[in-house]
């Protein structure tokens, strides 16, 4: 490998996180939410590799794009391709397109593979964790980070170690999957068995040599997604038709159970992969009878619960090991060793036809947010904040017809071919069929109260005139 090829961050934000519903959704899944700091699971993974790698490659779903864009621009941070999945199909194919790009770009780049849902509380143990495996990534092997554990987890797959290389590595026995209780305590006790993180290094032309040995036709379709991409923006949306043609295969069913040339590095650096309330209460900061509270919380005589109060007063009497998860449109309740089910809980949603899965009340836009206060059979009500200096686009609705009332702050209206300026109290009325737009001209949030009637108040009745122009303008 030349000697200037760089460390690339391979970002993979496209998993649906449906075991931390209700704060997790469909449209905003948990790598977009703040889950152990201010900053969002995508940003942290985002500044995880700063100072010591390239700017990464996030591959992500494309109806979480405006996420993910705002999120990395959001910590000053830039993606050199922001690839868009029409579908998902596991981690072998999005890796495999990320390998792809990249050697579109750079002559053989190191990739370094992360899951954008993560945790890693030291940052410095996994940074020298990943320099001291580069030189067995640089040799041809495909490295994989194997936690060190510190009990008898069922709820991972196990790494087992073989013959050393070099300073850190191991050859890789076997990969095994998620054990039962007792295998699992047989694991630790033989000292020689690791989590499966899920995060990878190597060449991105020795992945794809072993992909193409064990399983081509995912290069095949991946090539082919690839090639027939489009360019959108920051984005570059895959060839839809090639990509669901792709099998939907893990990166450990297709490559690294097969290969030869598999290295593991033990890591010992706080690592989680969030991937249940319990896991999140684990790595929360507790009180003196144990519990974790976020948000506003009375507890009187309960010990080791978690609470997420979003929106509301959460008041717990004599509870021990309860979850009560509280949002503006969904509240959760459950024993702590029961949330690996919370999954059928979504399920449920989905088979009653409801839409509490897709996304929460108040929705979050580059512009600002939309919360719906209110929805009926003919009407709808929705508290609209812009930003200072941001606009919706121009639109029109065929089914409905809008009011307008300004709560904060001063809006610019474009109604037809007139522009009329609202300040507080004021308000204007949109008649089905009306072009329209909504700006926001002033230096302070804007706050308007909108109210629809129509016969089909639906987002997909938007039929949008203009892109975007203005800092912030989206998808509304």
């Amino acid at each position: 490998m030349p000697a200037s090829a760089p460390l690339i961050p391979v970002l993979l934000a496209g998993g649906s996180g449906s075991r931390l519903w209700p704060l997790s959704r469909q449209l905003n899944p948990k790598q977009f939410l703040p889950l152990t700091s201010d900053r969002t699971m995508l940003q942290e993974t985002a500044l995880r590799l700063s100072g010591m790698a390239a700017d990464p490659i996030l591959i992500c779903n494309e109806e979480h794009r405006i996420l993910a864009a705002e999120q990395l621009r959001g910590i000053g941070a830039k993606a050199q391709s922001i690839v868009l999945e029409p579908v998902g199909r596991n981690t072998a194919p999005a890796i495999a397109v990320a390998a792809l790009r990249a050697l579109q770009v750079h002559e053989d780049p190191l990739l370094i593979v992360l899951a954008a849902d993560h945790l890693i509380q030291n940052v410095g143990a996994f940074r020298q964790a990943v320099e001291k495996a580069l030189p067995l990534a640089q040799d041809g092997r495909l490295v994989t980070f194997g936690i060190v554990p510190d009990r008898a987890e069922t709820g991972y797959g196990y790494i087992q170690q073989d013959a050393a290389i070099g300073e850190v590595g191991f050859e890789v026995a076997c990969f095994v999957e998620k054990p039962d209780r007792s295998t699992a305590e047989d694991y630790i006790a033989s000292g020689d068995h690791l989590w499966n993180s899920g995060m990878f290094l190597f060449r991105a032309s020795d992945y794809l040599k072993e992909l193409e040995h064990h399983a081509p036709e995912i290069v095949a379709a991946c090539r082919q997604a690839l090639d027939g991409a489009v360019a959108d923006l920051d984005f570059l949306r895959l060839d839809r038709a090639a990509f669901e043609a792709c099998p939907a295969v893990s990166i450990d069913y297709a490559v690294m159970e097969k290969t030869t040339r598999a290295a593991v590095v033990p890591l010992d650096a706080g690592w989680s992969d969030i991937g249940s309330w319990s896991a999140l209460f684990d790595v929360r900061e507790k009180d003196a009878d144990g519990n974790a509270f976020r948000g506003d919380v009375i507890a009187i005589a309960s010990s080791r619960s978690f609470v997420e109060a979003d929106h509301r007063l959460v008041a717990l009497v004599g509870t021990t090991d309860l979850v009560v998860i509280e949002t503006k449109d969904a509240v959760l309740v459950a024993h702590k060793d029961k949330v690996q089910d919370v999954r059928h809980i979504v399920d449920a949603i989905k088979a009653d036809g409801r839409r509490e899965h897709l996304n929460h009340r108040e929705l979050y836009r580059p512009w600002g947010a939309i919360d719906t206060v209110d929805r009926g059979g003919r009407d709808a009500v929705k508290r609209i904040t812009v930003k200072p200096g941001a606009a919706m686009s121009t639109q029109m609705h065929h089914h409905r017809a809008e009011h307008w009332i300004v709560v904060r702050g001063t809006a610019k209206v474009t109604i037809g071919d007139r522009e009329v300026m609202l300040s507080e109290n004021q308000s204007t009325y949109i008649p089905v069929g009306e072009v329209h737009r909504l700006e926001n001209p002033g230096v302070i949030p804007l706050e308007i109260i909108e109210i629809q009637t129509g016969s089909y108040l639906g987002e997909d009745d938007i039929v949008r005139f203009a892109p975007p122009k203005l800092p912030g303008d989206d998808d509304r």
